[in-house]
């Protein structure tokens, strides 16, 4: 909302000297934020002048300009030379001299300057120039505002050019405030000055008469009536064909509104001035009376927009005897629209439902200044008093008159009382509030206290719908009181509290990929089908998956089963940005219904009971198992290409080093098996084990699954389930003791059927050698001259380490004993 500082001060007195930075800060003290500050960006010296003179001179591009002699007034030069392309004035009538040294909006600094064939001290402005409008037809002439000053007026001050805005950002319970005289009261609880509210009237000056015919068709939206008041006068005899004044046009255009003829903009500014939309109509179109209504199946109108609009059975309609008029507060239709050939003009003010704008305005893709304060709510006491003032306007400004026919629809105003416990306040907020700090805050937003045994009833002021409970009015009194006295004090956790065992190896696990140079992508949870059979199951078969009753996307309507179909996209998308290298991971929930099982239920607990313990069970069955899992993806290069080194392609074996990674930050250990996967390349795939439970798999995507995904070249993923990997590693992670003692290293080389994998046989090393094997590692396959066919050497590098300085001959009796466990299972024989 912007409010201009000269409209803010007919309302509440506002320091002659407060800037507006200064009404900003008092504005944000009552909770509102600031947001910019708005002005015409214009400085002198601009002055009235008066063409005494012109000369019409022709000029070999077609265009004929006018080399006028302009009074700009003794104190300003007196007369000078000005050149003019515009041709609407007449000798003697008075213009806007912008003169050398100003600067006008854009910035477009004035200078003299030298162009066709004279120099030309100055520019005679246009109202677009000025930032006063659009029109740039031609030049401003004062007596089109029916302005008339002396030569060498400062024509800043005299057109309202001088004012400045302030915006402040409204949320969406403060609907008030979308008006000078919700922000006046406010400036008036921040400062304490008076405010002086200018929809404060007897029901004598607002009664609007009668005898217009009005009648309400129109159902209930959540038993809402769809029309809570509807206000209508008539106002004969107006002259569309006057100018708007510039202090008008002036608080308009700050307040981000355009000119668009004085009978609009009156209806502008009381909407502005009162936060109740204002609609006009040209009552000589209007057929018979006027009936809200809902629009019928199929029914369309054209508004004022010019576009022909499909009407829905739940939109509100103004309508007459030929049809809709008008969209209920967001948009008038076109047939009734006040124009320069108008003459009477009916005035509306009404309150509509809320919930029935909101749904039009966003149906039909017409937010409008109407249906913002309409959505949050207006005052229901306003609209009669904003149809006079409408009324006044046109009379004081377009020669009107108001006739005494008129008419109304409304009920009485009743606002519930909220009980306040005397202490719920300073408990709620923390401050000791007294009775009379708490009553003075109330009364002060205007709200009526009464006192009661327990503390107080209040009825809240009727332009302040927010206020329904006794958490709102607690608001209230602290806002008031400043949000500065509120102590910042840390709560005290219980000693034993903290992160549980399993959030602590999450945070432990994340780290230490993102250490090891990996960068965390979340995903949203949501995926097809098709995906959560390719990627959530080891074979592709159709395991069950949830799906959402109302997803946010209708082609992604599943909770997935899997991590990868995220990292997937989130790598597409990268790469298509030109970002092809690239090493993922996500931790994150997926959802693993079981077959047959039906989840979800109808059954909702109330709002502000906490639920008991048999329907947190029920609620808690109805929820599929959700799994912690870690999921990684590597593509592109680890490393760049540099010079004497080629770029080192992502494979398995970076996929292998994050299984490791996360074995380590976990405190397991993960064994590789070969498998298969439907979802990866065959061959190029690993299930990945702690001890004898599956936890999850590592593997080259198969290449169709990359095409699909729209990913150039290959891709190597790994899953993990992370809660399962963490709960069997224990409950404490300890940390290994450094031996002070050396190692002793030996390496052996075993040939093995090409069916045994390495794990089997580095399992067979690591039980036959015992205590003293600190460490192996498998260091080469060979396949090739010197081994058989269908057999393979796999040679393991083994470091032994005891609390003692190890003999070779004792390392060496521990490996012989983990070849002889080779031996005896899978027929291993040392290799020559």
């Amino acid at each position: 909302m912007r409010v201009p500082l000269s409209w803010l001060r007919e309302y509440v007195d506002v320091a002659p000297d407060a800037t507006p930075e200064d009404v900003l800060e008092t504005l944000v003290s009552v909770g509102f934020e600031e947001e910019e500050i708005h002005g015409f960006e214009i400085s002198g010296p601009v002055v009235v002048g008066q063409v005494l003179s012109f000369e019409e001179e022709p000029q070999s591009n077609g265009k004929t300009i006018r080399w006028c002699q302009v009074d700009v007034g003794l104190d300003n030069g007196g007369i000078r030379g000005i050149v003019c392309g515009a041709s609407n004035f007449a000798v003697g009538d008075k213009i806007v001299a912008t003169l050398p040294g100003s600067v006008l909006p854009g910035p477009f600094p004035i200078a003299a300057r030298k162009t066709y064939g004279h120099v030309s001290d100055g520019m005679i402005a246009s109202a677009r120039e000025l930032g006063l409008g659009d029109e740039h037809d031609g030049i401003l002439v004062l007596a089109s505002l029916d302005i008339d000053a002396p030569v060498g007026t400062d024509a800043i001050e005299l057109l309202g050019l001088d004012d400045v805005a302030v915006e402040i950002n409204v949320t969406p319970d403060r609907g008030y405030a979308f008006s000078i005289r919700g922000v006046a009261r406010e400036y008036s609880h921040a400062t304490g000055t008076d405010f002086r509210d200018p929809a404060e009237h007897e029901w004598a000056d607002v009664e609007p008469g009668t005898g217009f015919p009005l009648a309400v068709d129109a159902q209930p939206l959540r038993e809402n009536p769809a029309v809570q008041e509807f206000v209508v006068r008539i106002v004969r005899d107006v002259d569309p064909s006057r100018p708007t004044p510039p202090w008008m046009i002036a608080r308009l255009s700050l307040a981000g509104i355009r000119s668009l003829g004085v009978l609009i903009d009156i209806t502008n500014y009381v909407m502005l001035e009162l936060g109740n939309p204002i609609h006009g109509y040209d009552l000589d179109k209007l057929s018979g009376g006027i009936t809200v209504r809902r629009a019928q199946h199929g029914e369309t109108m054209k508004t004022l927009d010019g576009q022909e609009r499909t009407l829905h059975v739940e939109d509100l309609l103004i309508t007459d005897d030929s049809g809709p008029i008008g969209l209920a507060g967001v948009m008038g239709g076109g047939t009734t629209e006040m124009g320069a050939e108008t003459r009477n003009v009916l005035v509306e003010a009404a309150i509509f439902d809320p919930i029935s704008i909101a749904r039009s305005a966003r149906r039909h893709k017409l937010p409008s200044e109407a249906s913002k304060r309409f959505e949050r709510g207006v005052d229901p006491l306003v609209p009669f008093v904003a149809a006079r003032r409408v009324a006044d306007l046109m009379v004081s400004l377009t020669g009107g008159r108001i006739d005494e026919v008129g008419g109304a629809l409304f009920s009485d105003v009743s606002i519930d009382g909220i009980d306040l416990p005397a202490e719920f306040v300073p408990d709620l907020i923390g401050v000791d509030y007294t009775d009379e700090e708490i009553v003075g805050a109330l009364e002060t937003i205007g709200a009526e206290v009464t006192e009661t045994a327990e503390g107080w009833q209040v009825i809240p002021p009727s332009w302040r719908p927010d206020l329904t409970d006794k958490w709102t009015l607690a608001e209230e009194v602290a806002r008031i009181h400043g949000l500065d006295r509120i102590p910042s004090v840390l709560p005290t956790p219980p000693s034993g509290r903290g992160l549980t065992v399993l959030q602590q190896g999450r945070r432990r696990v994340a780290n230490a990929l993102a250490a090891a140079g990996l960068v965390e992508t979340p995903a949203f949870p949501f995926t097809t089908e098709q995906q959560n059979h390719l990627h959530g199951s080891a074979s592709g078969e159709h395991l069950p998956s949830i799906r959402m009753a109302n997803p946010l996307d209708g082609q992604s309507p599943f909770l997935r089963r899997s991590l990868v179909p995220g990292l997937l996209q989130i790598a597409h998308r990268n790469i298509a940005r030109g970002l092809t290298d690239l090493a993922i991971f996500e931790t994150g929930l997926v959802f693993l219904p079981e077959a047959g099982v039906v989840y979800g239920t109808d059954e909702v607990p109330p709002l502000g009971v906490r639920p008991s313990d048999e329907t947190l069970a029920a609620l808690n069955a109805s929820i599929p198992p959700q799994h912690r899992h870690v999921a990684a993806l590597f593509t592109g290069n680890v490393s760049a290409r540099q010079p004497g080194r080629d770029a080192e392609p992502a494979g398995l074996s970076d996929a292998l080093d994050a299984v490791r990674v996360i074995a380590v930050a976990a405190g397991v250990e993960i064994d590789v098996a070969q498998g298969e996967r439907a979802a990866l390349h065959p061959g190029r795939t690993g299930v990945l084990s702690v001890g004898d439970t599956e936890v999850g798999y590592v593997g080259e995507l198969h290449p169709n699954v990359s095409a699909d995904a729209d990913l150039p070249g290959r891709a190597v993923v790994l899953e993990l389930d992370l809660d399962r990997i963490l709960s069997l590693a224990g409950s404490r992670v300890v940390a290994e003791s450094l031996s002070t003692y050396p190692a002793a290293t030996q390496d052996v080389s075993l040939v093995v059927p090409a069916t045994v994998t390495a794990g089997e046989l580095r399992a067979a090393l690591v039980e036959g050698a015992g205590e003293l094997l600190e460490s192996l590692r498998l260091v080469d396959d060979y396949r090739g001259p010197g081994v058989d066919d269908g057999q393979k050497s796999l040679t393991f590098a083994l470091r032994f380490r005891a609390d003692r300085t190890l003999t070779a001959a004792e390392a060496t009796e521990a490996k012989l004993a983990g070849v002889a466990v080779a031996t005896e299972r899978f027929g291993a024989t040392l290799r020559e």
